[in-house]
């Protein structure tokens, strides 16, 4: 049996945790020694939920969220302008790498399974020990970034590379070109298809589908299956309202916002989970069609639900994608518009785009997202794309395939890098 180190971006959302628990809990279930890092309070809950350890309290120097710049980070081209808002900052990128060289060694894994952790990365690489790379496409370096539709990266941007490479050559390791280039592991698995996540040919992956984080015997609580069926149930998931103490342009706290607007006694069931953040004081008591709780088993709830309302996270596009539902998205950065724009392009889903106002806050047009929910809900179209996207994802072994390839892996006497297939 393989000892098993789980990492990634230690931001305080679902998304990345709930992509690496399914693949995490079936090597655990199959007997690997599997441990998890992420110290936000929102990710550590589930990881407890899921049973998994979580190594949080491993040393009295571990970080939490890095810092970074919000406008940067939403605005961003790519992953690589990304990093150099998040690890722009030379002193705090050497003590967070040496936190996370002091956690891989402290650990002794014999595989890193990582998913968007670039100092984790750094810290598997300084330390020589075999890296999965567990990415949606757009986060893989053959990528052509987060606004591929506008064509060629703009010369100029930023990069975090230039610290990256400082830090790095202090322990002894070669230069990169570019931050990104550190993500794609031994092994890189693409959570996706080819349709839902393209990559170049030439690029060195496996596709192994959606991967969504639900317990074998979750069920949904008595009041979501009693919901009529003669109303439409729309399920909102605004993902975390506030990054900061003021707006930026990272707060998803629109999507609430505008759920409430539009839908206030409208003749439809709305479900509003907020992943273990607290509803904003601002809402006071949510209108009377609202029913609120802080999680849902997310397969469960989107194959119970009519539409989807969302913030665009690759992962709550996953949610979708798997069980065949359409959706109303409104993207709150940039990755997430690329998401919400293949997911038109596939037919299931509408957009509404945010704008920000002078007070910080994003705003949308409302009369916009209650015609495009009513759209998305009475055209059949949707539904149809939705469902066809749905059985094609079938072909693909989501997380339990994904298990199967990391722990062949781990298994392997030789770690040659780049190794993977390709599949269309």
């Amino acid at each position: 049996m393989s000892k098993l180190l789980f990492t990634m971006l230690p931001a305080n959302t679902l998304g990345l945790s709930a992509l690496l628990l399914p693949i995490a809990r079936a090597l655990a279930d199959r007997g690997h020694d599997v441990a998890m890092f992420n110290p936000a309070p929102a990710p550590a809950k589930l990881i407890e939920d899921a049973g998994l350890r979580n190594l949080r309290r491993m040393s009295s120097r571990s970080k939490s969220i890095p810092g970074f710049d919000p406008a940067q980070m939403s605005l961003a081209w790519d992953a690589e302008q990304e990093f150099a808002a998040m690890y722009g900052n030379e002193r705090y990128t050497r003590a967070a790498t040496a936190f996370y060289v002091d956690l891989i060694r402290r650990w002794a894994p014999d595989v890193v399974v990582d998913t968007f952790g670039l100092l984790t990365c750094l810290a598997a690489r300084i330390l020589k020990v075999p890296l999965v790379s567990v990415l949606h496409g757009n986060n893989h370096p053959a990528s052509n970034g987060y606004l591929w539709w506008k064509g060629e990266r703009p010369h100029g941007l930023p990069s975090a590379a230039p610290v990256i490479n400082k830090v790095a050559a202090e322990y002894g390791v070669a230069p990169v070109t570019r931050a990104i280039d550190l993500l794609a592991g031994d092994l890189c698995l693409i959570v996706g298809t080819p349709e839902t996540d393209p990559l170049p040919a030439t690029a060195r992956v496996t596709y192994v589908g959606p991967i969504v984080w639900q317990r074998d015997n979750a069920v949904l609580p008595d009041w979501v299956t009693a919901l009529s069926r003669g109303k439409p149930v729309i399920w909102v998931y605004p993902g975390d309202p506030r990054s900061g103490s003021s707006p930026t342009h990272l707060d998803s706290i629109v999507v609430s916002r505008a759920a409430i607007a539009a839908l206030d006694d409208a003749p439809v069931q709305v479900v509003l989970t907020t992943g273990y953040h607290e509803v904003p004081k601002e809402f006071g008591t949510l209108p009377s069609n609202f029913h609120h709780t802080d999680y849902l088993p997310g397969l469960a709830m989107a194959e119970r639900c009519d539409l989807m309302v969302h913030h665009g996270g690759h992962t709550s596009v996953n949610t979708g994608l798997s069980t065949g539902t359409p959706a109303v998205i409104i993207p709150t950065t940039t990755e997430r518009e690329s998401n919400a724009r293949r997911v038109v392009a596939l037919g299931a889903c509408e957009v509404v785009m945010p704008v920000d106002g002078a007070d910080g806050e994003k705003h949308i047009d409302v009369a916009e997202f209650g015609a495009k929910i009513h759209r998305v809900l009475n055209e059949p179209d949707y539904l149809r794309s939705a469902q066809r996207v749905a059985e094609s994802v079938r072909k693909f072994g989501g997380a339990q395939e994904a298990a199967d390839r990391i722990e062949r892996f781990a298994g392997s006497n030789t770690r040659p890098v780049g190794v993977a297939d390709s599949r269309s």
